[in-house]
């Protein structure tokens, strides 16, 4: 073990000792007195919830399920919830409660995996940026509904000659004196001829939620090389995302607790609303065949493709390896059930996915059938689908606005839940790091890092903006959470041991039988981390260059995105190589003893210590007490 005065790299450790002093949000019934703890259980399972269910639950699930066989995809889906998505999900809202220490912190567990933590904190900072900024258009959309009639419901002063709402037939063959003839619409039209079956070609046309997209609310320009200027309107909507963000944080887990009671339950009520219109409409029944009715094709479980798809809509709806689940479950009390609290979450996510799905199909349904249109020709996925299939959608039902407000409304919600996670993932680190100064200025810092993220955000919300929100999301939410996810299990189950980390879940939820452990030790040892290093390769396998629709990026904009995913993992090798340089012994004696638990890794309190770990030394009665710490992050 590194020695427990060991002193810090580049701070003085005595800066990161663990205070005794009671928490800014910390109160007197709470069991951590330190850090404090979530005031009830439902408002850890809403947080875990709102932060699990985000946005991907309606733009992209929907999408894949009508993709990969409709109903039959169901069957990966569920699968890989069972083998990838839960156990991973255990594990890290176990590790979390377990040592009440945050994603960073919380590798005193494994000192020589500590970068893992990092490049988590470090990703979920760079999706934090866009993801606001994808707040901001719903905020944006949110205000364009308080209109009689919705502005992306007609081509209007903005649209060009692209614009229409219906098909424009640009020419066809038609029968003439006995000849069949081939003809422009309008001579075919004057001559009062009929077009033959099959023989009609139609114009390249834009509807006009399509251009109010592009030509209003982004001002987009022609590619990445083009920044332009700042949309003033989104980035207002921007600011005020980032207020809504702030004001929910203050108090950290004590405020953003009582938040989520709202923001995580409300959007089920405004889903079931429009599953109730959209049901009720012509047209519905078929857009829900074919999200997962006749179109379900059993058949496709046979393409490895589908399997793919599954587990990585799986792994990155709960959202594992980004850090959140650790920051959160940091501040349950240690006894908690941390397993059922994992099935809860993992399950109503899944079928919030799938309700979601039917709220979608059935007005996309409606839409088909008004525009006579084919289903699969209105069906789309992430922006396309939020921001002008649906809308164009909703601008066709009596009270559009109406409808339109409850879903950019939803939207909104749904974002924001992902988001508080997000930000208290961060304030967490901070937390670990510095915790006298987040006793005493905890609503500062908050403040603070809302608003340097603002300003990074900017960049968001030019003209350009939506080729860098893309190329973030390309890049960082891909590779670099997969990286961590594969590093986390395997460090936590081969290195610090599988069994070792069972008995401390027995712990917290009491002993268990082995039969009860079995399926989690099939999983943790071998399922799961085959999974996630296949889907890894996979990735990597299949990588093409990032685009936005048929807009190509150029290579300076390809290599900034390599950039951005190399500065998230690059932490992991340098944080092995600083520990395995600090330690002592030859190079096996020192990589050992990083590969061994730091001197102060297990319970944060010392009542719940028990025999197994009463070697910590106790920071209330250990004056000089001080914590190792690598580039000033405690471990």
């Amino acid at each position: 073990l590194q020695s427990s005065s060991e002193p810090s790299l580049f701070f003085s450790s005595k800066d990161f000792s663990l205070s005794t002093e009671k928490d800014g949000h910390a109160t007197s019934s709470d069991e951590n007195q330190e850090r404090g703890n979530w005031t009830n259980k439902s408002d850890y399972l809403l947080s875990m919830v709102g932060y699990a269910v985000g946005l991907g639950n309606v733009w992209r699930f929907p999408y894949l399920t009508y993709q990969n066989g409709g109903g039959a995809f169901l069957i990966p889906y569920t699968v890989m919830l069972a083998l990838a998505g839960l156990p991973l999900f255990f594990m890290e809202c176990s590790l979390g409660q377990f040592a009440s220490l945050g994603p960073i912190s919380v590798w005193r567990i494994l000192p020589l995996f500590q970068g893992v933590g990092i490049t988590m904190v470090i990703i979920s900072t760079f999706v934090s940026i866009y993801y606001n900024v994808i707040i901001a258009y719903a905020l944006y959309y949110l205000f364009a509904s308080f209109q009689k009639v919705l502005p992306w419901s007609d081509c209007f002063s903005w649209a060009d000659e692209s614009c229409s709402k219906t098909k424009i037939v640009s020419d066809c063959n038609a029968t003439l004196d006995g000849e069949i003839i081939h003809a422009n619409y309008s001579y075919i039209a004057s001559n009062n001829l009929t077009c033959i079956n099959d023989s009609i070609t139609y114009k390249p046309v834009q509807f006009p939620s399509e251009q109010y997209w592009n030509k209003v609310a982004l001002q987009r320009s022609s590619g990445l090389d083009e920044t332009g200027h700042i949309v003033w309107y989104l980035a207002l909507c921007l600011l005020l995302s980032w207020m809504i963000v702030g004001a929910a944080l203050f108090k950290g887990i004590k405020s953003s607790g009582k938040v989520v009671y709202f923001t995580a339950l409300f959007p089920y009520v405004i889903l079931l609303i429009l599953l109730v219109r959209g049901a009720t409409l012509e047209g519905a029944r078929d857009g829900i065949e074919y999200y997962i009715g006749k179109q379900s094709n059993i058949t496709k479980l046979m393409e490895a493709e589908v399997w793919k798809d599954a587990a990585t809509q799986i792994f990155y709806s709960l959202s594992v390896a980004w850090g959140g689940l650790v920051a959160l479950s940091s501040y349950n009390k240690f006894h908690n059930n941390c397993y059922s609290d994992a099935i809860i979450v993992c399950v109503t996510n899944c079928l919030t996915s799938v309700f979601a799905g039917f709220a979608i199909f059935s007005i996309l349904g409606h839409m088909a059938f008004v525009s006579e249109r084919p289903v699969s020709e209105v069906v789309d996925s992430g922006f396309d689908l939020a921001f002008v299939a649906y809308p164009e959608a909703l601008s066709k039902l009596p009270v559009a606005p109406l409808w339109s407000f409850l879903f950019f409304f939803m939207l909104l919600l749904l974002g924001l839940d992902s988001q508080f996670a997000t930000i208290e993932t961060l304030t967490t680190t901070i937390q670990d790091i510095y915790p006298k100064v987040m006793k005493k200025l905890r609503v500062p810092v908050t403040l603070g890092v809302c608003i340097l993220l603002f300003f990074l955000g900017l960049i968001c919300v030019t003209q350009a903006g939506i080729y860098w929100v893309n190329l973030i999301d390309h890049f960082c939410a891909g590779w670099g959470i997969l990286i961590a996810a594969v590093l986390e299990i395997i460090g936590i189950v081969y290195i610090y041991g599988g069994n070792r980390f069972i008995e401390d879940i027995e712990m917290m939820i009491g002993k268990k039988h082995f039969l009860f452990w079995l399926w989690w030790r099939v999983c943790w040892f071998f399922i799961t981390p085959v999974l996630l290093t296949a889907i890894l390769v996979w990735s990597l396998v299949t990588f093409s260059t990032p685009s936005y629709g048929s807009v190509l990026y150029p290579t300076w904009g390809t290599a900034v995105g390599w950039c951005m995913i190399i500065f998230c993992v690059i932490w992991i090798p340098i944080v092995a190589f600083v520990k395995i340089a600090r330690a002592e012994g030859n190079l096996f004696q020192r990589i050992a003893s990083c590969c061994r638990p730091a001197a102060n890794w297990g319970p944060y309190l010392e009542c719940h210590r028990g025999e197994r770990y009463s070697h910590i030394v106790d920071p209330k009665k250990e004056k000089d007490h001080e914590i190792p710490t690598v580039s000033g992050f405690v471990y």
